[in-house]
């Protein structure tokens, strides 16, 4: 049974998706809200504890950093080696990772929004598993953006993403974290003239 591990701060389009993968015969395992979030719509899901042996700690700093999860992201289906480290460690591949991030920039964007609220929302595990996942594109299918969900979805019905795919998946995961730690480090940076020390650039293509 093929495997999705689905982590999102931004819960639009999840429960559908979530839906149609556990239709299609995978299991689903999930993390706090979104294991509640998907539960409360009837959609069957294993709690990442469950996965791990180990509850989430530190007010849910850390909960998914863990070799279980980590392992089954990182592993090459195409490599003897790491399938039977996985199987000495009894680790279960995960096949798609749909993951979004804590909203650091909206936070950091409100109006007196305090030095400890913005530090709360800086993502540690979310960037971790996309990256994971990212780098063993050829084995797991990465979602970082909503707007992916429908038309990944198609594709595993079609028989799965074909390479171009993947890798396109998998830059968007890469492009999003830099941007993500980019904004990261623009609020952290001082600046006693109201300018910043370094100006980075991301633009998206329209057409």
């Amino acid at each position: 049974m093929p495997r999705a591990l689905i982590s999102v701060s931004d819960k639009r389009g999840i429960v559908p998706f979530a839906q149609g993968l556990v239709d299609l015969g995978w299991e689903i395992i999930s993390t706090g809200g979104t294991h509640a979030a998907l539960r409360q719509s009837g959609v069957p899901a294993t709690p990442v504890e469950a996965v791990t042996g180990f509850p989430e700690i530190l007010d849910g700093r850390v909960k998914t950093l863990h070799p279980a999860i980590h392992g089954g992201l990182l592993a090459r289906r195409d490599v003897p080696q790491h399938t039977a480290a996985l199987n000495a460690h009894k680790i279960v591949p995960i096949d798609l990772l749909a993951v979004n991030l804590y909203p650091f920039r909206e936070t950091v964007a409100k109006p007196h929004v305090s030095f400890d609220d913005a530090i709360e929302n800086i993502d540690i595990g979310g960037p971790s598993m996309l990256r994971s996942a990212a780098k063993n594109h050829e084995s797991v299918i990465v979602v970082v953006d909503p707007i992916d969900y429908m038309p990944v979805l198609e594709k595993i019905r079609a028989g799965g993403p074909d390479h171009a795919t993947r890798r396109a998946l998998a830059a968007k995961v890469f492009s999003h974290t830099a941007d993500y730690d980019g904004a990261i480090a623009r609020y952290l940076t001082p600046s006693e003239d109201g300018l910043p020390q370094r100006i980075q650039f991301s633009f998206e293509r329209l057409t």
